[in-house]
């Protein structure tokens, strides 16, 4: 489902560049991957959702939980980012599907990673 937008990010020098470091790695195998899951739909409600997120552009650290470095690989770090490449419109709040959907990307790439 996700194989498609994972290869056009691919493409992109700045997104590839992102990986899971082993530290990101042996946290998702402590945690597993439904707390990991949790974790990005918390992310996700709170940090990014809303229609005028808090500081939208600088609300996602580049790193300190694999989550956050998924975000970034997949395009889910802030509202322009998820405009430019999910085509998800800036200033309405994100629907619980859309949510879902950037959630499960950034599972997938997760996934992939480990």
């Amino acid at each position: 489902m996700y194989e498609e937008i994972l290869q056009k990010l691919s493409t992109s020098d700045f997104r590839r560049r992102f990986c899971l470091k082993d530290k990101d790695k042996q946290y998702i195998r402590q945690k597993g991957l439904d707390t990991i899951r949790r974790h990005a739909e918390d992310f996700m409600r709170q940090r990014v959702a809303p229609a005028y997120p808090y500081h939208d552009g600088k609300q996602t650290p580049m790193k300190g939980h694999p989550v956050f470095v998924a975000q970034h690989a997949t395009a889910c770090c802030c509202r322009s980012c998820i405009y430019k490449w999910h085509h998800f419109e800036q200033g309405v709040e994100l629907t619980d599907a859309q949510q879902q959907y950037l959630v499960g990307l950034i599972m997938a790439w997760i996934e992939k990673q480990i």
